[in-house]
This record gives structure tokens, C-alpha cells and sequence, in this order.
């Protein structure tokens, strides 16, 4: 077999993981056989159909988008000399794509148990076992690494100076390292609580969470800066020593404009001995995590929902047919229980949330809002970007395989199913989001908002068919995840325009015309039954 140019590299480090007490020899081996198997693996940002023979080397070719969310970098990490916002904006970008690969690339490996059956009836420690699935894991992040920060560096080389480059070096290692091992002990904190499907649950949320925080705290991150004098100065707080790009951008502060404040070396501390000492961490529970895997092969029995009238009464009110009710509690099931579907789409949920908010307070940071008149209400609109991207996954699933199911049911037409799985994610997923946000906009501007908040629930149904109409009429649930492609994508971004037009007429509505709310909500509601009518024609099935 062939060998890899990674493992040669790590044969010079051999006598480290000797002096860890791992077979040196065991891990490589293990290594190899798992570095052959990814060669066609693809990984989840570029995971669409390909041919075998384009499969080969999957991940590495895939990594020249990551070059790309590179050249963002090159402003803050080739020119000035401000290194604890530039670089604090840089390892807060190169973190929050580290971890979100990790998350939806790797954590399978952490959490692999499959190994189990073979490797550990073997003599071979679990020690050795763990190491390889690190190894594995952190070969990947370092291509991923060089691939976002090679040419932001050679520029940072050019005119900051060897010193700036051989510290960056040095400092996305720690990152690296500690990006993993926080992660696995966060798994390994998890798995000593919970069990089976229960467990399998709680860690798709965890996954959805860390896409969370990562994106809020760049924001508070950017909020630790003011401008003074057109010159960022940092603003310190209490809560300043948690965010973690900061205590990385710290030593550049320290080593290279002299800084010796209490804060930046607290930085410098914290950015060499959290790392380290979160690997020690992980080293010593790795014990308790092999046992604890064994969670995972069990299962749960799930509860039976209780029947509750009310719920019954609402649904024939909103699904007029019982196909269509049929439907309507399939596509909610497969939405609460797929935990791909959650993956892909909860986290845009979150965003869908966090984002309005984003944009009301960014515009509003440096001036006095009257919120008793103001249109920052019009920044709900944001909840809606995650229409297009929950449309198109609806299409998709897990176990696609079984679709048959479709053909042996004895259906005119795929109409109610369609209906009734597009009803499900506005039921089930966009209108709690969308309630729970216009109680705040409500508290914030006033009930006057009430009759523009039910302008933007008729918009919301009415993109909903439009994403419908220009992505596919897909039958539910009846394709694989890796059949989504960059057509797909870009139908996606380009959906946005509808949306920023309902938002714009919305705005000018107002604006412009006497009552005009009134007016555009009558308009919607009628434009709305005539789409959703139009788009749910009945046709026979194939």
C-alpha cells in the first residue's frame, strides 16, 4: 500500500506518543487503514453526488473553498498593527469554521463505535485506540487549517515579519488541539448523564448549540471593540477573559507592541495552558469515555404522544383532508426524530432567531432609537431566511430508501403529502419561532406592530410555496442528503430576493399609503390562497 506523506510526518514525532505510553506502531497502522477509507469519503459542506472515479481524495479537493473564506483574513492578519482586534477577528473566523467542520464532519468519529467490534477484541489499549481517532480527526483540521490560513500567512510573513508567522504557527496548533479535546470532553460530560436515543438527541442539540454560541459570541466578540478616533480600541470587561479568540491574539500584543497589561498576560497564560491542559483532561477520561460509548448501541423505548382534542380540532381546521392530516404527522415525526434534518436545519433555526436581533441593534448601537415609531420591527423578516434551506431539505432524508412505502399506498397523488410536509414545517417549526419573536418585538415597539407582524405570517406562508415552486416540487423525504448540489445552493441564495421584495413593498406600504398595512394584508391573504391553490393541483402519480 501506498504510503501517506501525513504518517511520515508523524514519524518524526514518534517518541512523543512513546513517552505518552502509546503503541507508536499499533496507531500508525490503525491510522493508515482509516486514512485509506476516507479517500472516498466526501465531507458534509461539498457532500453531493459524484462519480467513483471523482471520489478519490474527496476532502482534500473539496478544501479550495476554505482558501477562499481564507482571503478574508488576509486585511486583518497581513497589515497593521491593532493584533488584539485584527487577531482576535481572525482566530474568532478560523475557530468558528474549525469547529463547525468538526461538528459536522467529525464528531462521528469521536463517537464512533463501530471500531469496538474489531480493534478492541484485540490487544490493543484503548489508549492507542483513542489516539489514532485524535490523530485522525486533527490530521484533517491541520489540512483544513493550512488550506484557510496558508496565504493570509505568507502575506502576514511578508510584512509582519518571521516572528508574526512562526507565533501563528504555533497558535493554531493550540487551537487545533484544543478545538478536539474541548469537544470530547464535552461528548465525554454528555455520555456519563444519558443514555441510548436519549443520548443521541442530546448531543444532535449540543452540535446545534456550539453553531449557536460560536456565531453569538463573535458578536459579543466585536462588541468588546469601540472606534475612538477612527482606532479600535479594546473596551475590557469582566466577562472579556471568555472569549477565547482573544486570549490566542494576546502574545501578539505581548511579543510584538510590548503590552504587558494584567489582561494580556492573563491572555498569554490562558492561550498556552487551557490547550494543554484540556488535552491532559481528555488523555484521563479517555477511560471513562471508551465505557460510556457503549451507550450509544442502546436504545429507548419511545413514548406514545398523548391524544389531545384541541390539537385534533386545530389540525382538521388547517389539513382539510385525512390524507393530508396523515401527512402532516409523518413529515412532524420525520422532522423531530431525523437528527440529520436537525443538523442542517436547527442550527439556521437559531440563526433565523439571533439574526434580527443582530441587525436591530447594530443599526440602532450608535444613535437613540424612539422605538414608539420606529420600523426596526421590519428586521423579522430576517426569521424567513431559513424557508429556502428547510424547503429544499424536506426533500431529502436519511433513510430516502424507504420511499417505496409511497407506492404501495393507495394515492391519486402526491398533492396532500406535499401539502401536508410543508404545513408540518411552518406548524412545527417556523411559527413558534416566529410567535416567540413577535412577543419581543412586541414588548420593544408596542402592539401598534400587530397588524405588520401578521403581514409578515401571510408573507412567510406565501414564500414558503414560492421556495417550494422554484427549488422542485420533490416528493417528501424521497432523496439522499449528497444528491443536494451547488444548482440546489444557488437556488437557495437567489430565493432571497423574493424576500427582500416582500420586505421592501412591506416597508413602502407603510411608508407611503394611508393604511397601508391594512391594504397590503388583505392583498397577501388573497395572493396567498391563490399560490397555495395553484401550487397544489392535483396531478396523478407517476
Amino acid at each position: 500500500m501506498t504510503d501517506f506523506k501525513t504518517l511520515q510526518l508523524l514519524d518524526k514525532f514518534r517518541i512523543v506518543f512513546v513517552k505518552m505510553g502509546i503503541d507508536y506502531e499499533m496507531m500508525r497502522k490503525i491510522l493508515h487503514i482509516k486514512l485509506t477509507m476516507d479517500e472516498r469519503k466526501v465531507p458534509t459542506l461539498f457532500n453531493q453526488a459524484r462519480k467513483k472515479d471523482d471520489q478519490k481524495y474527496g476532502y482534500i479537493k473539496s478544501l479550495w473553498i476554505y482558501t477562499l473564506f481564507g482571503l478574508v483574513l488576509i486585511p486583518f492578519m497581513g497589515f497593521g498593527q491593532n493584533f488584539l482586534f485584527q487577531m482576535s477577528i481572525s482566530f474568532a473566523m478560523i475557530i468558528f469554521l474549525i469547529m463547525t467542520s468538526l461538528i459536522s464532519d467529525f464528531s462521528s468519529v469521536l463517537l464512533d463505535v463501530r471500531d469496538r467490534s474489531i480493534l478492541s477484541t484485540k490487544p490493543i489499549a484503548a489508549r492507542t485506540i483513542n489516539a489514532a481517532k485524535f490523530m485522525h480527526i486533527f490530521i484533517y483540521l491541520t489540512y483544513l487549517t493550512i488550506a484557510l490560513t496558508a496565504i493570509p500567512l505568507l502575506v502576514g510573513l511578508f510584512n509582519q515579519g518571521i516572528t508574526f508567522f512562526i507565533l501563528t504557527v504555533l497558535e493554531l496548533i493550540l487551537i487545533n488541539l484544543f478545538i478536539v479535546a474541548l469537544t470530547a470532553i464535552l461528548y465525554i460530560v454528555i455520555l456519563r448523564f444519558f443514555d441510548g436515543e436519549k443520548l443521541k438527541d442530546v448531543i444532535n442539540y449540543v452540535q446545534i448549540g456550539l453553531s449557536l454560541m460560536l456565531m453569538i459570541g463573535y458578536q459579543v466578540l466585536i462588541r468588546s471593540f469601540e472606534f475612538v478616533n477612527f482606532d479600535m480600541v479594546v473596551a475590557f470587561h469582566w466577562w472579556s477573559i471568555f472569549l477565547i479568540p482573544m486570549w490566542f491574539a494576546a502574545p501578539y500584543e505581548l511579543l510584538l507592541n510590548g503590552d504587558k497589561s494584567l489582561f494580556t498576560v492573563l491572555y498569554c497564560i490562558f492561550a498556552i495552558v487551557i490547550p494543554i491542559l484540556s488535552i491532559w483532561l481528555y488523555v484521563k477520561l479517555i477511560p471513562t469515555f471508551e465505557r460510556n460509548l457503549q451507550k450509544l448501541l442502546s436504545t429507548s423505548k419511545s413514548k406514545k404522544e398523548k391524544n389531545n382534542r384541541l390539537k385534533a380540532f386545530l389540525l382538521k381546521i388547517i389539513c382539510r383532508t385525512n390524507e393530508e392530516r396523515a401527512f402532516y404527522r409523518f413529515a412532524s415525526l420525520m422532522m423531530k426524530q431525523e437528527r440529520e434534518f436537525k443538523l442542517k436545519v436547527y442550527p439556521s433555526l437559531g440563526f433565523s432567531f439571533i439574526i434580527p436581533f443582530i441587525f436591530m441593534f447594530t443599526f440602532s448601537r450608535h444613535e437613540n432609537v424612539d422605538y414608539s415609531v420606529s420600523m426596526g420591527y421590519l428586521n423579522i423578516y430576517f426569521s424567513m431566511l431559513i424557508i429556502p434551506s428547510a424547503v429544499l431539505m424536506l426533500g431529502h432524508s436519511e433513510k430516502y430508501k424507504a420511499a417505496w412505502i409511497y407506492k404501495v399506498f393507495p394515492l391519486k397523488d402526491y398533492t396532500d403529502l406535499k401539502k401536508g410536509s410543508l404545513k408540518a414545517f411552518l406548524i412545527k417549526l417556523y411559527i413558534p419561532l416566529y410567535i416567540f419573536l413577535s412577543m419581543i418585538f412586541c414588548f420593544i415597539y408596542g402592539t401598534r406592530i400587530i397588524p405588520d407582524l401578521l403581514i409578515v405570517l401571510v408573507a412567510s406562508c406565501m414564500y414558503t410555496v414560492i421556495c417550494y415552486i422554484s427549488i422542485g416540487s420533490k416528493i417528501p423525504f424521497t432523496k439522499p442528503y449528497n444528491e443536494i448540489g451547488d444548482a440546489q445552493g444557488w437556488k437557495s441564495l437567489i430565493l432571497f430576493i423574493p424576500l427582500g421584495a416582500l420586505a421592501g413593498l412591506h416597508y413602502f406600504m407603510i411608508a407611503s399609503i394611508s393604511y397601508g398595512s391594512i391594504i397590503y394584508l388583505i392583498g397577501l391573504i388573497i395572493t396567498n390562497f391563490i399560490l397555495w391553490k395553484l401550487a397544489f393541483k392535483r396531478t396523478k402519480t407517476a
